[in-house]
């Protein structure tokens, strides 16, 4: 078994195809195959059931492909590893994030990053809290930047505090509050909300917030991101809560802070079991001492 039929396996179940796969791999698509049927024979198993119209894993294919992925990246790790002890920093930097970070300029941090580790493949997730601290948690992440509330707690991975801030109103124009420089928790909780997703980290700060003043409220729409959000605010819809340092970026809105203020916390989170040297890298760009 060679790590080169690992990573045509994985590059067939995760296009579906052996034609897209093939060029994924940068090889003609019957030496893939070649080589895919060769493994299949060690193994004494079928790995892909094909037909005319789509590739599907089979049981043992399900079985195989998540052992592939880990052997595979531990052999990318097992090279990081030796160029770093060379002084060369290489391999692959997954970062995820929230929508709404705003303690540090990623695109920045990033571009800087590239400059500093040319050799080193970045790649970026945009997604909530809780599945960017299970991706850190499972390798699939290396480096995470997610929002919590002041006193959430996070297991299996490290992680430092990068800022700490509130959640602010924002309303459209013609609204009541619009021309307000400040409200309470309770005339907000007459509003119709425009919210993050039930049960998700960014709607737990604000939920919080409102159980704590013995408040309800209704979320009659459910978003993921900051910027449909903003859209159903500014349609009307709604009024929604967003941290302050993000508020000032929504055009055609109005902040509107709240008493009492609804807290959150930014934070740069990373594997428990040791960041590879490309995330180490990273997080001192930081200023974050990750080993």
């Amino acid at each position: 078994m060679e790590l080169q039929q690992m990573r045509y396996v994985v590059a067939v179940a995760e296009t579906g195809g052996f034609t897209r796969a093939a060029e994924r791999c940068h090889v003609v698509q019957s030496a893939l195959s070649h080589q895919i049927a060769r493994l299949e024979k060690e193994l004494g198993a079928r790995l892909f059931d094909r037909t005319s119209r789509s590739v599907r894993l089979t049981a043992a294919g399900e079985a195989f492909v998540p052992v592939a992925r880990q052997a595979l990246e531990a052999a990318e790790r097992a090279r990081a590893e030796v160029a770093a002890a060379t002084g060369e920093v290489r391999g692959r930097l997954a970062v995820g994030a929230i929508s709404t970070v705003a303690a540090v300029d990623l695109a920045r941090e990033l571009g800087e990053f590239r400059s500093r580790c040319p050799q080193v493949r970045i790649s970026l997730q945009m997604e909530m809290s809780d599945p960017l601290l299970a991706k850190v948690r499972d390798g699939t992440l290396d480096v995470a930047f997610v929002g919590l509330a002041p006193g959430a707690r996070t297991t299996g991975v490290r992680e430092k505090e990068l800022a700490r801030g509130e959640l602010v109103a924002v309303v459209p124009p013609g609204h009541p509050l619009a021309g307000r420089e400040w409200t309470t928790l309770a005339r907000l909780a007459r509003e119709t909300f425009v919210d993050f997703t039930a049960g998700s980290a960014a709607r737990r700060q604000r939920d919080d917030a409102f159980r704590a003043a013995g408040l309800t409220s209704e979320v009659a729409f459910e978003v993921t991101t900051v910027e449909f959000l903003a859209k159903l605010v500014r349609a009307g819809l709604g009024v929604g809560m967003v941290p302050e340092a993000i508020a000032s970026d929504l055009p055609g809105l109005h902040l509107v802070r709240a008493r009492p203020a609804p807290e959150r916390t930014e934070r740069v989170v990373w594997s428990g079991l040791g960041p590879s040297p490309a995330a180490v890298a990273f997080l001192a760009g930081l200023g974050v001492a990750a080993e």
